[in-house]
Order: structure tokens, then sequence, then C-alpha cells
């Protein structure tokens, strides 16, 4: 039960703080390994990674980072460097988690060097920018933890030592409890929202189960579409079922993006990916915050007070429908889209408060006129909450299964 935490900060600036972490996790019972990222000072006594180490490890030195008189950019390099040698470390079986300390500079690299760690990886961010708007969805790793570093900025005291030991314990926590994913069955990544919206994963978990396959379904409000990403990136799947593309419209539309690269990396991975729109017509919004201007006075559902869907109208759905197939364009594996014709979530059947037949009918048009060569376009006469998209979907798979184009 014995872990190595990696702690990495600035410790010409925050020596007594990151001292204290390092103090925090060895009275726990932990070990800690500390990584220097600083660029001009020193600390008061040697880290076990040097800032030189690092520097080198980003590609550059401390020299050439001062020498630029550019602070972005040294810190960059640093970033680099820090990431490189986390991952190495990691891989080296040298560290069971990691936690970074910084403001913004800080914060800044910290993003960089949790995202090189696969996800299962304990990874703990304490930051005077924690939670805030400064930090765009494709920075943050998917199962990042981050804790607010009130009273911080300068020095120990009584409010930061509490969120600090916090912080320290619960990396050393995680690093001795976390159950990392394993590897005995070939995993399915699946995106979805809840069952009031899309159902298919109701009928879909437990019928590629039984095939033997594990099944993640994922979120995609934003955070959850940046771990599918982040994971199909890494080819951690072994085909892709990503009937919930909705983050693609929320990208183009100012709603919660998961990042510009959202439905490409399965494709560059060349894993095998069946595609449907799922919630293709709406745009999430920050339920809290007023409809901005380009969406406001058309349909919206209000699914909590945390989140608002806006529904685009035919032209923009067409956007949608030429963004969707010029990603799933550059695939090096088989693409299979279902196009459900009756509708593609609950909330726009007919008779709903959300249907719009214009709005399908543009979208589906479109998607006929722009699907690129490599995809199978499969029209279905069927709402995707309907069994027959599911059967259609599981027919297909197990037609790439026999054909060992699904790998077992």
């Amino acid at each position: 039960m014995t872990k190595t935490i990696l702690i990495a900060g600035t410790y010409d600036t925050k020596d007594d703080e990151l001292s204290y972490l390092a103090g925090v996790i060895r009275a726990q019972g932990g070990r800690v390994l500390s990584m220097d990222v600083s660029v001009l000072g020193d600390p008061s006594r040697p880290a076990d990674i040097s800032k030189h180490e690092v520097a080198e490890a980003g590609g550059s030195t401390i020299a050439e980072a001062i020498d630029s008189g550019d602070e972005n950019l040294a810190m960059q390099i640093m970033a680099r460097g820090a990431a490189a040698m986390a991952l190495e470390l990691h891989r080296a079986g040298r560290i069971g988690g990691v936690i970074v300390l910084g403001g913004t500079m800080g914060t800044d690299l910290a993003l960089d060097l949790c995202a090189a760690l696969p996800l299962g990886v304990p990874k703990y961010i304490v930051s005077t920018v924690a939670f805030s708007p400064l930090l765009p969805p494709d920075r943050l790793p998917g199962d990042v933890q981050m804790i607010l570093w009130a009273g911080g900025l300068y020095g120990l005291n009584s409010i930061c030592k509490a969120a600090l030991s916090q912080a320290a314990g619960a990396v050393l926590g995680a690093a001795r409890a976390v159950e990392a994913p394993g590897h005995d069955r070939p995993l399915i990544g699946m995106t979805s929202f809840g069952k009031t919206v899309l159902r298919y994963m109701v009928r879909l978990k437990p019928e590629l189960e039984a095939r033997g396959f594990e099944v993640a379904v994922f979120h995609a409000t934003g955070m959850g579409g940046r771990a599918f990403e982040s994971l199909a990136a890494q080819g951690a799947f072994a085909a892709v079922m990503d009937f919930a593309p909705q983050e693609v419209s929320n990208h183009l539309f100012g709603g919660l993006s998961a990042g510009a690269d959202r439905m490409t990396n399965a494709g560059r991975r060349g894993i095998p990916q069946l595609v449907a729109p799922g919630c293709y017509d709406l745009v999430d919004l920050v339920g809290w915050k007023s409809l901005p201007d380009a969406l406001s006075g058309r349909p919206a559902h209000a699914h909590n007070r945390l989140l608002t869907s806006a529904v685009l109208n035919p032209d923009e759905r067409r956007q949608v429908a030429r963004a969707i197939c010029s990603r799933l364009g550059g695939a090096a594996a088989p693409v299979t889209l279902f196009l459900p014709l009756q509708g593609c979530n609950e909330w726009d059947r007919p008779g709903a408060d959300l249907h719009d037949a214009e709005g399908l009918a543009a979208f589906c048009d479109e998607i006929r006129t722009t699907c690129p060569g490599n995809v199978t376009l499969r029209e279905l006469d069927a709402h995707i909450n309907d069994d027959a998209f599911c059967e259609a979907v599981l027919a297909v798979f197990d037609g790439w299964v026999a054909d060992r184009t699904i790998a077992v």
C-alpha cells in the first residue's frame, strides 16, 4: 500500500507550500518524488527532478527559456518536459499518482502534465483558478481532480493548509484505492445522454456484454466527450458507438464543447465506428444563464437548473450534418452512419415539444449529400429510441466481429 506521489511545482516561489504537501503525504505513509518546474529561481533544497532535467526533456534548456524573454514560451518548454517525464515515470512504475500546485502559470503546465497520463492514474491539481472559465474543456483530462487553492496565492496560512492537506490525502488515498482500467475484455466506447432522451444503451449494453465485450457509456455534455476522445486517441476502444455527437453541435454554436477534435480521434486511430446523430438538433447551454442572442427566440428545453437545450433551425442542422461528415471522412477504419428517419431524440417525436419535421428533413438531406465515400450510410425508417435501431446496430456489429473488423 506504499505509494509514491509525484509533486510538481515552481519550487523557487512555492517551496513552503510544496514542502507542506510532501510532509502531509509522508505523514500518511506515502512516498514523494519532487519535480521542480521553476525557470528563474532555485529551491531551498534540490528537488528529485531538477528544472534543468525538465527543460531538457522539453527539448530546450533553462538558459534558452530565460533568454527567450517570454514567460509564456518559457513555461511551455517546462510543460512539455514535465509532461514527458511524468509519462516516463508512470510507465516505469515509479509513481502512483501526481499532484501539481500553481496559479495560472502552474495550472497551465499542470493541465499538460496531467493530460499526458492515462485515465486511471490519480491526478490532482491544486489551483487558484480551479473551476474557472479560464480552463477550456479541451485542456481538461477526463479524470482530473481539481481543488481550489483558497487563500494560497502567497505563503502558508491556516486557510490554504486546509486545501493542501485535503489534496495530499486525496491523491494518496486515490493512489491506494484506484482500480485501474483492465484489459481482460475488449472495450466498446458509447456516447449517450440520460434515458429520458436517448434509450439505446439500455438494450445495447447487456447485448454487448453477453457477446464478451465491456461497455463504457460517456455522458456527452462536454467533459464526457473529452474523456471519450482521450481514450479513443489512446487506442483504448475495440470499437465505438458514437450515437450522441451533440458536442459537435455545441462546438459549432457556442454550447458545452468537448473540443474541436470531437468525433475525430477514433478515426485517426483506426478504430471501427458505428455512428448515429442522437440529439444533433440541440445545443446544450448553461441553464442558469440567458440564451445567447444567436439562439434566443426559439424552442428550448430546460432539463434542470444547470442545463438548457436550444433547438437548431434547418440551416444550422445542415451545418451540423456537414461537420459530422467532414469528421468521419478522415477515418482510417470502417464507419457505418445510421440515419433514423423518424427522429433522433425522444423530444423530437411527432407531437413532442421539440418536433420539427422540416429541420429533420433538412438534416437528412444534407447527410445524404455530403456523406463521404468511406462511410456506409444506413437509413432506418425508425426512431433512434426504437428497437429497430438497436437491431440494425447489432447486425452490423456482429458482422464486423465475424469478419474481424472488430478484434476480439
